[in-house]
């Protein structure tokens, strides 16, 4: 019989890693970092439960740390077979895995714990990496897996896994169909069952539309007080879909001509990858483009730390693109501290704010938070922006699933705090009476 085992985004975000066992093949789907306040939670510190050299292949969705971030690790404690994944996520997932040690070192000297990993193991990994083209099919002992294309940032994957006689389906992220700059998700035939994400399961983002014309209004009204806008940014996808919009903005003339600094070193490299593997991104996008996203009037892109230290001296009103998405680390940390507490700036979230993060402590209306080690006010204004989402939302999800309902029995909602999950696994039991369920950490589940 085949079983799946949910060790991680398991009625929560973060740590995504499912091990899928037929008794012959061990198959682990993503192997990510756990996230919160920190970096990295100090659960990624625990022994996996399972034995990592006898997994057979790792598959890698796509390249969020939270998806691949604990891969060196579980090559460090034994695992010596393959990782797959699309040649895009391979190489986003080099850049990004290479950073994190940097970012892990700090936090490992400031929380006076081991490192989890060093770079060497990170190379010892992107040895054994084979990337894959979408559709190509990769035989794991007696178990066939395709790569589908799930339209959440640059070569992520949905991940069909045909074991035991049964095709099973783990969307990874999957993307929001408003993104302009991808293609949007494949559709599966034949699915016996699917485990989806459900980081929206209980919430509708803005449409496209909406969602531009609320960045506009908030660079105007920012330009209007004279002030700086903050835009803390992940690296991956939601950093190059704002510049897109603010992109074209300028090149249309809809907005005032500003300064606009993408203030990233990984935002930065990971554009440049994405102008590397130009041929995934959407088929509208390249037609239509007149103009580049990577550089038009008024950008800057500060890589050098001293570039990053001239912006304070750029009199506003000006932008500021920086990571990390959530504020747990990166040079968004440096700007908040400066420019939170002036009344006539503002910060303007655009993604998913983990619970315990600055972000959310920020967007939840914390009136002091503490960044590097200093009592700061929060006294600037707080914008929000759903449909930027690098995920689909609520209405997305239940017809991604209805859409497979003709086959799929046992749907398996994951990657999402329990009120998204469990309240997507309802929808689904009343409407397509279906068996769904949202498994719990260390859950392992017969099919």
């Amino acid at each position: 019989m085949t079983h799946i085992s949910f060790f991680g985004a398991a009625q929560e975000i973060t740590g995504s890693s499912f091990l899928i066992d037929s008794g012959t093949e061990k198959i682990l789907i993503d192997c990510g970092l756990f996230q919160g306040p920190r970096f990295a939670t100090k659960r990624n510190h625990e022994p996996f439960q399972f034995d990592p050299s006898g997994v057979d292949a790792l598959i890698i969705t796509h390249a969020h740390i939270d998806h691949s971030g604990r891969t060196p690790r579980l090559v460090k404690n034994g695992f010596a077979g393959k990782i797959y994944s699309t040649i895009p996520t391979k190489d986003l997932a080099e850049l990004m895995l290479k950073d994190s040690t940097g970012v892990l070192a700090k936090e490992a000297v400031r929380e006076k714990e081991p490192m989890l990993y060093e770079e060497e193991d990170v190379d010892r990994a992107l040895a054994l990496w084979e990337g894959k083209k979408y559709h190509e099919p990769i035989q794991v002992g007696k178990s066939t897996v395709t790569l589908y294309n799930s339209g959440h940032i640059l070569g992520s994957a949905m991940v069909l896994v045909e074991m035991g006689g049964k095709r099973i389906l783990f969307t990874g992220d999957l993307g929001n169909p408003d993104n302009p700059l991808l293609n949007g998700f494949e559709h599966v035939p034949n699915v016996d069952v699917l485990v989806v994400e459900s980081t929206y399961g209980d919430r509708v983002h803005e449409d496209a539309k909406e969602k531009k014309l609320k960045l506009e209004r908030a660079i105007e009204r920012s330009v209007m007080r004279g002030g700086v806008l903050m835009i803390p940014a992940f690296s991956l996808e939601r950093t190059q879909e704002i510049l897109l919009e603010i992109a074209d903005m300028v090149h249309k003339k809809q907005i005032p001509s500003i300064p606009i600094f993408l203030d990233s070193p990984l935002s930065i490299q990971a554009t440049k990858i994405y102008d590397r593997h130009v041929q995934y991104l959407s088929q509208p996008y390249l037609k239509e483009k007149s103009f580049s996203i990577f550089k038009f009037p008024g950008v800057h892109f500060t890589l050098e730390r001293a570039e990053s230290k001239k912006i304070n001296d750029v009199p506003p009103p000006k932008v500021i693109i920086a990571g990390s998405g959530m504020s747990t680390g990166g040079r968004i940390l440096h700007h908040e501290r400066r420019y939170l507490s002036g009344a006539n700036n503002a910060i303007l979230f655009v993604g998913y704010q983990a619970p315990g993060s600055l972000g959310r402590r920020i967007q939840d209306g914390e009136g002091v938070v503490t960044i590097l080690g200093e009592q700061v006010p929060v006294e600037c204004h707080k914008e929000v922006i759903y449909g930027y989402s690098a995920h689909a939302d609520e209405n997305t999800l239940f017809d991604f699933i209805r859409s497979h309902s003709d086959t799929a029995k046992e749907v398996f909602a994951i990657h999402g705090e329990p009120k998204s999950s469990l309240a997507l696994v309802q929808k689904v039991r009343d409407y397509l009476a279906l068996n769904a369920r949202a498994p719990k950490y260390g859950e392992t589940v017969e099919i």
